[in-house]
């Protein structure tokens, strides 16, 4: 909403969530966790008040304009996550030689990868677990940015330059993600 010079919106604040500014750092709780987040920009006001939190700036160029909505669309991925979660589910693909996925610790090790002997690994983000079960590797988190992470790096585990990608399709590959719609 513009006013004078003025752009401001809101975000609702859902019954069981939680939401504190303290300098520059938000926190927001709820029933899944607490996810934190570093909102320091110095044109951008934040106000975080009973049932809603509010995001503005005076006399906004485009830069600040564009701002605001980022702001504020973190805020809704916070909210979310600490209701809802995130999960992104992929898929394992493999025509001649049948990878074996399994999780290590704080990484995936993806062996047999088109045949190789040397296995590969991808990183899991803080926050998140991920399960194999099958051909299905599901990845769950509070945070959409690590989720997010985590399946970027299943997926680029498994790439090869130099292969033509219709031919060549062996790989890991996202599906589906909880905060798409399924058309």
């Amino acid at each position: 909403m513009t006013i004078a010079g003025k752009i401001e919106s809101t975000i609702a604040i859902p019954g069981g969530v939680s939401v504190t500014f303290d300098g520059n750092i938000m926190k927001v709780s709820g029933p899944r966790g607490e996810l934190s987040r570093n909102f320091a920009h110095p044109g951008i006001d934040i106000a975080v008040g009973e049932e809603e939190v509010s995001v503005s700036c005076e006399y906004p160029r485009i830069k600040d304009k564009a701002m605001v909505g980022t702001y504020v669309a973190h805020v809704r991925n916070m909210i979310r996550g600490v209701t809802e979660g995130y999960t992104y589910t992929l898929k394992i693909v493999f025509s001649h030689f049948p990878m074996k996925v399994a999780v290590k610790g704080d990484r995936v090790e993806i062996n047999n990868y088109m045949g190789g002997r040397a296995p590969r690994y991808a990183n899991i983000a803080k926050g998140c677990t991920v399960k194999v079960n099958g051909n299905d590797v599901t990845v769950e988190g509070n945070d959409i940015e690590a989720v997010g992470q985590t399946s970027a790096n299943l997926e680029r585990a498994t790439s090869r330059l130099g292969f033509d990608k219709r031919t060549f399709q062996d790989g890991i590959y996202i599906v589906h993600k909880s905060h798409k719609v399924k058309e």
